[in-house]
């Protein structure tokens, strides 16, 4: 599992840098860029803080997060699908947080 390349992918889906991830996952900017560049491996703490600031299933996470020797099929199309579909979840779900956060600053203006 690449854990790392999940977490890069869903915050530029997010459009957070590494220190807005570790601020609202409630852990240090450092731990985000190990996990980043393959030097840590998370926690399940870790696992589930970081799912809870994308607001996403942690087996959504895991399937991002999987290379091909993690996954074994015989249907590879079935696959596909099922990683498309977690795309757009991601991609809406990314654009609600921007909504939100854009609804916030004109609040606090």
């Amino acid at each position: 599992m690449d854990y790392g390349k999940a977490t890069k992918i869903l915050r530029a889906v997010a459009g957070l840098e590494q220190r807005e991830l570790a601020d609202i996952a409630g852990v240090d900017p450092s731990l985000i860029s190990m996990i980043e560049s393959g030097k840590r491996k998370p926690s399940l703490s870790t696992l589930e803080q970081i799912t809870r600031a994308f607001k996403i299933p942690q087996h959504l996470f895991a399937l991002l997060a999987a290379g091909p020797d993690d996954l074994s099929t015989s249907h590879p199309e079935e696959l596909q699908r099922a990683v498309e579909s977690l795309a757009r979840v991601l991609l809406t779900n990314a654009s609600k947080q921007k909504t939100r956060r854009g609804s916030r600053k004109k609040r606090t203006a």
